[in-house]
């Protein structure tokens, strides 16, 4: 989880809002040195994150404590930067949309209205993981799984929700309405501090869970409605599908948890399908139409390869829901065949993952050339 959430997902959206998010508000970063003063941070953070359960306390120092604190002032330049660089900006409404896209203006104001939203949430959930960690800081929760979805939930998906409107209908050349965005982010972006705070009193989680299956589902719809209406078919664009379907199957499991129905095997995919599924596979395609494959300096970057790589990543990760609902459902009598269903899986979003990031750096090297 540690390099899933700290490692790919926060690295990769750390990275893209330097560059996007001033552009959204027609402004320049502030703090132009602030990637290279974070970057060390929350890399050493994560890297403590990741070798802190391995290592079982080898060291003097608690790997836990020391990687929040990192992961933390890392976190605070980040937000540091981008607060100062758009609080004029979103006083004043400023899109940075140009003429030609007049008509996208109020959808555009109206998604960038969230960007502080996200901040808070990341805030929070970075607090929430050193309190969670280190006695000495009171936490506002105290329950580990309440930081996960303030970062993961609150701060990544909510993220990526509001630049969804904003990116993704200029990828596909689509007019999503205003009320659509209207309908979803609001609830986006409640959702996550009610099944925080469920963690604490139970009976705020079927409500958060509700409302963040309301946001994911309309969100999915969105995505679809565009696609559909779409005549582009770049590589990257085929994995927004399944990455707005696993985002509905997650917050479905997490619905299921709410009123009660949980078992190990759920709650891991759970986790798998909303990390790897949904943030996971709309990074990949994102990052396929930023960096197209068949620029690529090694051999065999193509479309054709990244189309494989999308499509490991969909169907290992299929394959492991259905091997994991197939034990919940029938215990014991099927358990050997559907361990073996996701272990395949995983197998196949290794593979996955290992064709995009061999994409992702072929692209990389030929432009340092």
């Amino acid at each position: 989880m540690a390099l899933g959430v700290f490692g790919f997902v926060f690295h990769v959206i750390f990275g893209k809002s330097y560059a996007l998010v001033p552009a959204y508000f027609d402004a320049d970063l502030v703090f132009e040195h602030a990637p290279m003063v974070q970057f060390p941070f929350i890399v050493m953070g994560t890297a403590c994150f990741a070798l802190d359960p391995l290592l079982v306390r080898r060291f003097r120092v608690d790997l836990g404590v020391l990687g929040g604190v990192l992961w933390a002032v890392g976190v605070a330049v980040f937000v540091g930067s981008i607060v100062l660089t758009i609080a004029g900006p979103l006083r004043r409404g400023t899109t940075g949309t140009g003429d030609h896209n007049a008509d996208r203006r109020p959808l555009d104001r109206f998604a960038n209205r969230f960007v502080p939203i996200v901040l808070l949430y990341l805030l929070a959930g970075s607090y929430e993981n050193v309190a969670g960690q280190a006695s000495e800081l009171p936490p506002l929760i105290g329950v580990q799984a309440a930081a996960t979805h303030l970062l993961a939930a609150g701060a990544a998906t909510l993220l990526v929700v509001t630049l969804g409107f904003r990116l993704l209908p200029r990828f596909l050349g689509a007019h999503p309405t205003r009320s659509s965005a209207a309908l979803v982010l609001p609830v986006a972006a409640t959702a996550p501090g009610i099944i925080a705070g469920g963690f604490v009193d139970e009976r705020l989680l079927p409500l958060g869970a509700a409302l963040m299956v309301i946001a994911m589902v309309g969100f999915a719809l969105v995505v679809f409605g565009m696609w559909f209406q779409s005549d582009k078919r770049r590589i990257g664009l085929y994995a927004l599908l399944p990455s707005a379907t696993f985002g509905v199957i997650g917050v479905l499991f997490g619905g299921l948890f709410a009123v009660g129905g949980t078992s190990p095997a759920l709650i891991e995919t759970h986790l798998r399908v909303n990390l790897l599924g949904f943030l996971g596979l709309m990074i990949v395609g994102t990052s396929f139409q930023f960096y197209p494959p068949r620029l690529g300096a090694f051999p065999g970057s193509s479309n054709r390869s990244a189309s494989v790589a999308i499509a490991a990543l969909a169907c290992g990760l299929g394959i492991e829901i259905l091997g994991a609902a197939v034990i919940a459902v029938f215990n014991s009598s099927t358990a050997s065949l559907s361990t073996q269903a996701i272990t395949l899986g995983r197998w196949l979003t290794l593979f996955g993952a290992f064709g995009y990031a061999y994409l992702i750096a072929s692209v990389f090297r030929a432009r340092s050339t």
